[in-house]
């Protein structure tokens, strides 16, 4: 087993781990593996797969040690700077998923997770022996968030105290044995959890392989249960009758017509932006279209999709039912062509554009849906209101580069690039993708910064 205090990594004593002695043992990792593929025998790798597991564990602690400290030291200069306490705290989960190549959300959970185990020790050591992984430390805290401080220290104990006993335990005993332990501890505190589960009930969706997606609903137990029942229930009917359709399918296309008052096989109206080439709709080239919300689609089937829309046109109380938006690239580029405004916010029109052209949040590693669009440089600054001057940010991350320290500015870039620093001086560049007809390769052009454009401020002032 992976001991952490007698096998410290590279560094650990002294002057400290650093960042060069984990990348140099990454380094001397990956190329000794190599070099061993071939040279141990099974049984040797399968043992050298247990150590790396629990080198994971050990670094996922690590991690959750340096989170910690880093919110504590970054919570200390917002409040020197003096930022509100209700303010202070924005950006420093977005600062660990930057760093941890995460959407800002993960960062959160990050953050949360590294909080929380400081307040379980016997969890924490856990971790860092290679007795838990980082996803099902992640399960106890969960079980324990709606616990009081004194409690969620109990629970810790009684299930982690002695650690071996955690050897062998799947998710789900993990789980079921935290809950027990929570239940008996603090029970009005359970009961009061489910009921503010049931105010979290939601609708979401996300894409799925072979242009499909997943519509998801999270509801109280009781309706779940009754939803799935009722299609179930339909389903059955239709297959006792003879449907030759699958049972799932019978499923599926109920809740379409349930939901939308329409068959499933009906046209969808084209109310949304397809984003495709003038070659790929007209001339039957096979350039990939771009669906916002969904990502890259085959050229055949945006062309069935239009063409669905189109023949329904004139057959039903919504009128016409597909819209041609125009937008032009540049030739040989790939650059979509851009507009601008003397306005500081962004009219619809030049909102729809950067919206196309960026699709989800420009902030690297977040996939999360447009919700505001930004000035990089700020318009209270002197920024102008242009789609160079522009990008697409979830709620989320616009809010967070307000936090002091946070500059960002656009820079050269074969296609629209941002530039965004943090309040640690760390850089991460965010480029917009290649809309449908990008040519090939371009992405491998290189990019520095163009000298010409304004500088990134030292200081960011209010985004507009």
């Amino acid at each position: 087993m992976f001991d952490v205090d007698a096998a410290p990594l590279p560094g650990a004593s002294g002057t400290g781990l650093s960042a060069a002695d984990v990348r140099a043992l990454a380094h001397d990792l990956v190329a000794g593996a190599r070099r061993s593929d071939h040279s141990l025998t099974d049984a040797e790798k399968v043992d050298l797969l247990a150590a790396l597991e629990e080198l994971k564990s050990a670094a996922a602690a690590t991690q959750a040690h340096l989170t910690a400290a880093f919110e504590e030291s970054q919570l200390a200069e917002q409040e020197a700077a003096g930022v509100p306490a209700s303010r202070r705290g924005r950006g420093i989960g977005h600062q660990v998923a930057l760093a941890r190549r995460e959407s800002p959300r993960r960062g959160g959970q990050h953050l949360g997770l590294a909080k929380a185990l400081m307040e379980m020790p016997c969890t924490l050591r856990a971790l860092e022996r290679g007795l838990l992984s980082e996803w099902r430390a992640t399960l106890v805290v969960r079980e324990s968030a709606c616990l009081s401080l004194e409690d969620r220290m109990r629970l810790d104990a009684e299930l982690a105290a002695d650690s071996g006993r955690l050897e062998g335990w799947g998710d789900g005993r993990i789980v079921a044995q935290a809950k027990r332990i929570a239940a008996r501890l603090d029970p009005a505190s359970m009961v009061a959890r489910a009921r503010r589960a049931a105010a979290e009930r939601h609708v979401s969706i996300r894409p799925a392989p072979d242009t499909m997606a997943w519509v998801g609903a999270l509801l109280p137990v009781a309706e779940g249960v009754a939803v799935y029942a009722s299609l179930k229930a339909a389903a059955d009917t239709a297959r006792a009758a003879g449907d030759v359709r699958g049972k799932g399918q019978v499923m599926a296309d109920t809740l379409v017509q349930r939901v939308t008052g329409r068959s499933a096989d009906e046209p969808v109206p084209v109310t949304v932006d397809l984003v495709m080439t003038d070659r790929a709709l007209l001339r039957g080239d096979n350039e990939p279209a771009h669906l916002p919300g969904y990502g890259t689609v085959p050229a055949q089937w945006a062309r069935d999709l239009v063409e669905a829309a189109v023949a329904t046109t004139g057959r039903s109380a919504a009128g016409v039912q597909a819209w041609c938006r125009r937008l032009f690239t540049a030739p040989g580029t790939g650059k979509l062509i851009s507009m601008e405004s003397r306005a500081r916010r962004f009219p619809a029109g030049l909102a729809t554009f950067v919206d196309l052209r960026d699709q989800t949040c420009r902030t690297p590693w977040c996939d999360a849906p447009i919700a505001h669009r930004d000035h990089p440089w700020s318009w209270a600054g002197g920024g102008p209101t242009t789609a160079q001057n522009a990008q697409g940010l979830c709620e989320a991350c616009n809010h967070a580069k307000q936090a002091p320290g946070w500059r960002a500015r656009t820079v050269a870039g074969p296609r629209h690039t941002v530039e965004t620093v943090t309040p640690t001086g760390h850089h991460y560049r965010s480029t917009a993708p290649p809309p449908p007809g990008t040519p090939p390769g371009e992405h491998l052009v290189p990019y520095e910064i163009d000298d010409n454009l304004p500088p990134v401020p030292e200081q960011l002032p209010a985004v507009g």
